[in-house]
């Protein structure tokens, strides 16, 4: 009971210390150290100050309009300038270049090569679809019926479409 007495104690005193500004001030903690800081601050003139400035009449403010949690929409791109040709009256304007005009380029081939088998009739690459079933062929086979296997490799396989568009190659995943 008096050891939990007296850390009460301790608690306490220490508490009230801390908030007792009187007391931690006259106590410091390293006495060279405040010396030399109050050395110091004899030594630094105090530069021009202009309490004027301070007691000037201020502006009141405006309400603020600004709403973090809305966004404003992009400005749109500025209207190309025309520019007049050398030689001619007529305005030329001056854009990006037109896309490509064509086709959209075909989907990537959606099948995983897993691994490749040496048999006695050559090399067999093993494929798996989208779907999870497996689907073997040889270099020339038509594979899943829209793909021809075209070169088989250790570490990967070439497809393309039937029609011919799309070549892709398919590394080895060996899932």
């Amino acid at each position: 009971m008096t050891r939990s007495f007296v850390a009460i104690l301790v608690v306490v005193m220490a508490g009230c210390r801390a908030n007792n500004p009187a007391a931690t001030a006259g106590a410091p903690s390293n006495p060279t150290r405040a010396t030399a800081s109050a050395a110091k601050e004899k030594d630094v003139p105090v530069s021009d100050l202009r309490l004027e400035l301070l007691k000037g009449e201020r502006g009141d403010l405006e309400p603020a309009n600004r709403n973090p949690f809305q966004f404003k929409p992009k400005p749109p791109p500025p209207a190309p300038r025309p520019v007049a040709a050398a030689g001619r009256g007529a305005p030329v304007i001056i854009g990006p270049p037109p896309g490509p005009v064509g086709p959209p380029p075909p989907q990537p081939i959606a099948l995983k090569y897993i691994g490749v088998l040496d048999t006695s009739q050559g090399k067999v690459a093993v494929f798996r679809d989208t779907g999870g079933d497996i689907v073997n062929g040889k270099e020339g086979d038509i594979i899943d019926g829209r793909y021809r296997l075209l070169k088989i490799g250790v570490e990967s396989a070439d497809l393309a479409y039937v029609d011919g568009r799309g070549r892709q190659t398919i590394r080895l995943s060996g899932q």
